[in-house]
């Protein structure tokens, strides 16, 4: 006999996605308690929903629970960034390079590329992005890996939202997504792969830089 998972109710699942879309836009900022009382009070629900909305976020990464100071928005530093980007550099350009290798169809990422493109403000165009990326890699072949990446993907989102309010480079980043997209296109499944790799790299060195490393002996006399 097997079992499907049960359903999440939909007054759970209303305020799950409420104040995920709150986190992931920078409303709700890392750091930030989040109380039980106050946000049942907010959407108009019990405690419940909103102490089961608050579970599923901690298990994808997006809130902390901690013994003494209840649950907060995970923050955000350069050791979890590249965490979160070194899973997302080993598996999303060969989960697009398979994707473009099975010819498949581009429109929805191209639509989401419009969608940022004509964005009236920075959540908007944030959740664009995601979908664009998304819409990338979904149709790999492979469950599992996209599974696997979807898994990463509110954290890479949260790390975004962190990085651009401090250094927007909305302008930079869509030119890199054109060029994806222009070569998915094109049937290059090694170019597209490539840029993908190196969209990722260059995002997260420069918005959470490495420590440069300690000046060497010969160095330090130049």
């Amino acid at each position: 006999m097997t079992f499907a998972p049960a359903p999440i109710p939909s007054r759970t699942q209303y305020v799950l996605e409420a104040i995920k879309h709150r986190i992931l836009t920078g409303q709700l900022s890392p750091g930030r308690s989040l109380v039980e009382t106050e946000l049942a009070a907010q959407y108009g629900v019990s405690k419940t929903p909103v102490r089961e909305a608050l579970k599923t976020l901690a298990g994808t990464g997006l809130v902390v629970v901690s013994q003494y100071k209840g649950v907060t928005v995970r923050m955000v530093d350069a050791a979890m960034a590249h965490e979160v980007y070194d899973v997302r550099l080993l598996l999303e350009p060969e989960a697009v390079r398979r994707t473009v290798r099975g010819a498949a169809s581009f429109e929805a990422a191209r639509t989401a590329l419009a969608r940022a493109a004509a964005a009236a403000d920075p959540a908007d165009r944030s959740l664009a992005n995601r979908d664009f990326h998304r819409a990338l890699y979904l149709p790999c072949g492979n469950p599992l890996l996209a599974r696997m990446l979807d898994e990463v993907r509110d954290q890479a989102a949260l790390v975004s939202t962190v990085a651009w309010a401090a250094v927007p480079s909305w302008e930079r980043e869509a030119a890199e997504h054109e060029e994806i997209l222009r070569l998915a296109t094109a049937g290059d499944a090694e170019g597209a792969a490539d840029a993908v790799h190196a969209h990722i790299a260059s995002f997260v060195e420069r918005a959470f830089p490495e420590p440069d490393d300690a000046p060497t002996a010969e160095g330090a006399q130049a």
